[in-house]
């Protein structure tokens, strides 16, 4: 087994996780530079584009979708550790495009085999592999062989349809000699539409010990505090966790030393959210910037005129609109306080 970077992490691992159209290179510099965490993950990247994408007729950005698909790669050095997230159904294509993921000097690859994307399970991919165990060791011997200087990891579901799916699924993945695995409590059916089952982490952690006791065991959903990760890997038995929806408008989440609710002030989440805003038109003036849209709920929030506020965001185009509708705000009320709902 590739240990890599991962032998040499202290526990509890704290993890930031990968997620579509929000941890992309801007917002994880931002984290980088406010509160960093122990491990960083890309956004997912389809391994069969990174190949297959054609590298010429350039947008009017001058970037070809090739280049698109490499945007989603693009990190800064103060991200490391810094691992790769790659999807694939095809052995050939998740070879290839892992070999150039260790060309590009990432410390690790992991393997989506959790995303409950439609689209993306038609391709064979994400949750789908759940339903078909002999791909998914195919795809990870495959990353393997392309990076065999990198550790190789896999984050998954607890199941597709039945939480019965949990043991069989996770003892296979353990036997694969993965460098960590990272579990989302929820099987695939149930999306996000219930608590995490954090009751079974004890039990993953026992079938670890088992099978594979060097792989890292880290788990996901649910949790809203560093205090609250603190304590799930104490009474637990795994490694670590892997926080996401938690950590939105709150460059600060991983920062052991402050809070953003106790911390920081009004003033000063708005100009970072600007900052986040000028950062994401710098460094990928290709997307969309409705996309920037939902960062601004989550960081708008908590606060006398924060409603006012995100509508006007709401209809910006520009960073440059951003921070004309925060300034006007700040004008307007120089001492905004945060309100407390305890």
């Amino acid at each position: 087994m590739q240990q890599g970077f991962w032998k040499q992490l202290e526990k509890p691992i704290i993890a930031l996780a990968p997620m579509a159209d929000v941890t992309d290179v801007a917002f994880r510099r931002l984290f980088a530079q406010y509160g960093k965490p122990h491990v960083t993950w890309t956004e997912f990247v389809s391994a069969d584009g990174l190949i297959r994408a054609p590298g010429d007729n350039p947008d009017e950005h001058g970037l070809s979708s090739k280049q698109k698909l490499l945007k989603d790669l693009e990190y800064s050095e103060g991200e490391r550790p810094i691992v790769a997230q790659l999807f694939s159904s095809k052995p050939d294509m998740m070879e290839q495009a892992a070999a150039l993921v260790q060309s590009l000097g990432f410390d690790g690859i992991d393997i989506n085999m959790g995303c409950p994307d439609k689209n993306i399970e038609k391709q064979g991919c994400g949750a789908a592999m759940i339903k078909n165990p002999e791909r998914a060791a195919e795809i990870i011997a495959a990353a393997k062989r392309g990076a065999p200087n990198l550790p190789i990891s896999v984050k998954t579901r607890i199941g597709f349809n039945s939480l019965d799916e949990f043991e069989p699924w996770v003892s296979f993945l353990l036997k694969q000699d993965i460098a960590c695995l990272t579990l989302h409590w929820r099987t695939r059916k149930e999306m996000s539409k219930v608590d995490a089952h954090w009751e079974f982490a004890p039990r993953a952690a026992k079938l670890r010990g088992a099978i594979a006791p060097q792989t890292i065991l880290l788990g996901n959903g649910d949790i809203k505090t560093i205090a609250d990760a603190h304590e799930k890997v104490l009474t637990t038995g795994i490694d670590g966790v892997m926080i996401g929806r938690g950590i939105f408008g709150n460059p600060w989440f991983f920062n052991e030393h402050m809070t953003r609710e106790d911390d920081v002030t009004v003033a000063e989440r708005l100009t970072v959210m600007i900052e986040h805003t000028k950062l994401f038109e710098t460094l990928l003036p290709h997307k969309s910037f409705a996309v920037m849209k939902k960062h601004y709920k989550a960081y708008v929030d908590g606060f006398k005129g924060a409603k006012e506020l995100r509508l006007s965001l709401m209809e910006a185009a520009n960073s440059g609109e951003v921070k004309d509708i925060v300034e006007a705000f700040l004008e307007a009320n120089p001492v905004v306080e945060i309100e407390r709902t305890d």
